[in-house]
């Protein structure tokens, strides 16, 4: 038997990690159209890695048969040209459902969001974690971290267990904790995604990760692209000019515990004609004193 190295898998991770966000029509249902061309405009636009039912594409708001939905329609619109890394969560069997569900569809990678129950014990999140991983021993497995309390040696003694354990998408906004949870899970043995997107990305590579997630890749992929070259070639004052672009835009998703967080990306592609600007409970629309700003934004950076 073979044993699988994952090494296309990892090399994916290392990059723009996109969270695309899932349009809805008029009449409240996915717009299965305009997420196609959703997903085309970001491929097009040079992403090569996408998470299907991510936080951006507000998986927690969507029932089990449209997350699934979400998953099949990315898989086949992107048709190869990216590699896929399906969110999965809830409850043990469910995400392992979805799991299986993503491995038949020819995903090549579940992201595990972080658990929503109010009471995790270290050892608790490993076993969530162990057995989702178990059930797709092919597929590569990225752990979705929020809690600041979670010691690095949790995540290398889950991979002790399952090495499809891959990556990290760290998600705790502390550059000098993330630096001390990476060194003591292991550095070199997994890929380390900074989850706090553009933001953080100078911080946390100059600590140690090579890729970041984007829900601004949805409105502007040339803005992340050109951070994540900057960031490769050690351009830490190109980085930051970026950083400096997207500074407004991102403290208006950042703003009243990110309430706006999905809204604001939505809201800039409405802003360009691109999808409806509906959000489901409990996120919200801006109100309409608030849109010119974000619309501002987006128009300065479409070309």
């Amino acid at each position: 038997m073979t044993t699988t190295t994952f090494e296309a898998q990892r090399a994916a991770l290392a990059d723009v990690v996109a969270i695309p966000v899932t349009p809805f029509a008029e009449d409240g249902t996915i717009d299965r159209d305009v997420h196609r061309s959703l997903l085309r405009r970001v491929l097009d636009g040079g992403v090569r890695i996408l998470t299907p039912n991510g936080n951006t594409g507000e998986f927690y708001a969507l029932s089990p048969e449209e997350r699934r939905t979400v998953t099949e329609l990315t898989i086949e619109e992107t048709g190869g040209r990216a590699t896929v890394l399906v969110g999965v969560g809830h409850d043990v069997p469910t995400a392992v459902a979805s799991a299986r569900h993503a491995r038949e569809q020819g995903a090549q990678m579940v992201m595990v969001h972080q658990p929503v129950h109010p009471y995790v014990s270290e050892g608790g999140w490993v076993d969530y974690h162990r057995a989702i991983a178990r059930a797709v021993p092919e597929l590569g497995v990225v752990p979705y971290i929020r809690n600041p309390s979670l010691a690095g040696a949790r995540l290398a003694e889950l991979a002790d267990d399952c090495p499809n354990v891959i990556g990290v998408k760290y998600a705790v906004p502390d550059a000098a904790r993330f630096a001390a949870f990476a060194r003591d899970a292991g550095l070199e043995r997994f890929v380390w995604v900074a989850g706090l997107a553009e933001p953080y990305a100078p911080s946390y590579f100059s600590a140690g990760a090579t890729g970041f997630t984007s829900g601004l890749v949805n409105v502007a992929p040339a803005v992340s692209l050109n951070m994540i070259e900057a960031l490769r070639s050690g351009d830490y004052a190109g980085a930051m000019k970026v950083w400096e672009q997207i500074r407004r835009f991102e403290e208006l998703r950042g703003a009243n515990s990110s309430a706006n967080n999905v809204t604001v990306v939505k809201e800039a592609l409405a802003s360009l004609g691109l999808c409806r600007r509906d959000v489901r409970p409990p996120s919200r629309q801006l109100p309409e004193a608030e849109r010119a700003e974000i619309a501002a934004i987006a128009g300065g950076w479409s070309t």
